[in-house]
């Protein structure tokens, strides 16, 4: 286990929340919890932490408890080795409803997620659906590619290929860095760009990025497909839940087609979208994004 050395100074601005830990597995767990109210709990994706919900949350803390981890391996949290940490969905699910439990929350969650943490999200929906209040979703996907769609080459290389991609992500920081150019559809500010890439500052520090894209589910021979295959065949559960959808449409991993899934599984959904703006939709349409993040919390009050 390796605790997480980051100097956040450069960015400071843009983040300035207070870390909480949570004891988990022998390491620690970092998140924001800001505010008070009803809780509302962001689970980012790869190679994204908690600094990329940062704008939600100040918007939200005034009104609503803004809840945000880091995955470990990601943000703050401590790094496991790989003998103590399998890096897997499911261990991912698990430590998020370990938090949740920590927290002791007394009302339903509302849920914003993106990328990796909407698989993680959704699969901890269908394990507690009671505790679910509303669902955000924002270009992520709960179930395997539409029609087969193959994932984009980029992606196929470092899952595939170990021999060059442990290399290059890990001693080059490839993934990270390409995020900072292709995941936003505009030119990120300096401290945005520093804040973002700020965890993964050694190889050490780069696993997580590294076997998040290694354990992406697509075969039944694939570690993490059986619950990828439960989750999907489940969603039909959670469409009573209030959603809200928030779609960049130039995201070149999660396109339109993602999209047109989410709305066929979800038809009575609330859909916003965003033409211009590419995967990290919170970086290129943050005001707009948290307008309509309060609108729908707003519009749709939770029962007890």
């Amino acid at each position: 286990m390796t605790p997480k050395s980051i100097d956040i100074s450069p960015f400071r601005r843009l983040y300035p929340f207070e870390s909480h830990f949570l004891a988990l597995r022998g390491m620690r767990l970092h998140y924001l919890d800001e505010g008070a109210g009803e809780p509302v709990l962001m689970v980012h994706g790869n190679p994204t932490w908690s600094f990329y919900f940062r704008g939600l949350i100040q918007r939200l803390s005034e009104k609503y408890r803004a809840i945000a981890p880091d995955h470990f391996g990601c943000g703050l949290s401590d790094v496991p080795s790989e003998d103590s940490y399998d890096y897997r969905l499911h261990s991912r699910v698990e430590d998020l409803e370990a938090l949740i439990d920590a927290l002791k929350l007394e009302q339903k969650l509302t849920l914003i997620l993106h990328d990796w943490g909407g698989m993680i999200g959704m699969a901890f929906a269908l394990r507690r659906p009671e505790r679910i209040g509303r669902i955000i979703v924002t270009n992520t996907a709960a179930f395997p590619p539409p029609d087969n769609k193959p994932i984009p080459w980029r992606l196929k290389l470092i899952r595939n290929f170990p021999f060059w991609a442990t290399p290059a992500v890990l001693r080059f920081n490839l993934f990270a860095r390409a995020a900072l150019i292709m995941a936003p559809a505009r030119r990120l500010s300096s401290e945005a760009r520093a804040g973002l890439i700020a965890p993964y500052n050694s190889p050490q520090n780069r696993l997580a990025t590294l076997r998040f894209v290694q354990d992406i589910p697509l075969a039944p021979s694939d570690p993490s497909y059986p619950l990828l295959k439960s989750v999907d065949a489940d969603l039909h559960r959670l469409s009573e839940i209030p959603m809200m959808i928030c779609w960049a449409m130039k995201d070149f991993v999660f396109d339109a087609d993602y999209l047109t899934q989410w709305q066929r599984r979800f038809p009575r959904a609330r859909v916003h979208v965003f033409p211009n703006a590419g995967h990290y939709l919170l970086e290129d349409e943050p005001e707009a994004v948290g307008s309509h993040v309060m609108d729908f919390l707003n519009q749709n009050p939770l029962t007890p």
